[in-house]
């Protein structure tokens, strides 16, 4: 592990052992990360304000920020998730199994079931969920048709990609 690790208040980050973080990426406060879990270069992860919660095997692609609110909830991402380069995650829940695409922003409140997905560049308004099997694109983002198999099948795929690329780089 390296990477700008801080406290806030006298709470310190707990992140697992087995976790990547890039020498340019900061996690702060209130956070915690699970096994396996990965933590790309220039990643912002903020929980100054409320808490942060990831789950093992996951991967937090470069230039992404992951904020709360401090009027509402924290942000919440389960197991095998991948969220793609530059993403935006603020206040929201993300279920075990999703994917968010580069540049996606997913906002206060928002809900992201497992076996979802949401398009690179989509912005997820306020309190929307988007439900498992189906693609979420465009600004406001909408659902904008069911995934097929050839889609929900890359998601393991590259989550083991990842989980493959942070050892190589803990073992570097």
């Amino acid at each position: 592990m390296s990477g700008l690790i801080l406290p806030f208040q006298g709470t310190h980050p707990k992140i697992d052992p087995s976790v990547y973080v890039a020498p340019t990426a900061s996690v702060i406060g209130d956070v915690e990360i699970g096994p396996g879990s990965s933590v790309w270069f220039g990643c912002t992860i903020r929980g100054d304000v409320n808490e942060i919660r990831i789950g093992a095997r996951t991967n937090i692609q470069d230039g992404t920020v992951i904020h709360v609110a401090s009027a509402g909830q924290g942000t919440y991402i389960g197991d095998d998730v991948s969220i793609g380069h530059m993403a935006l995650l603020h206040a929201c829940t993300l279920e075990g199994g999703c994917f968010i695409g580069m540049q996606a922003c997913v906002m206060d409140g928002a809900y992201v079931e497992s076996g979802a997905m949401v398009a690179a560049g989509a912005l997820v308004t306020p309190g929307k969920r988007v439900a498992t099997g189906q693609l979420w694109a465009g600004s406001p983002a909408r659902p904008v048709r069911a995934l097929t198999e050839k889609d929900t099948s890359f998601f393991p795929v590259n989550i083991r990609n990842y989980v493959r690329l942070a050892q190589i780089y803990r073992e570097g």
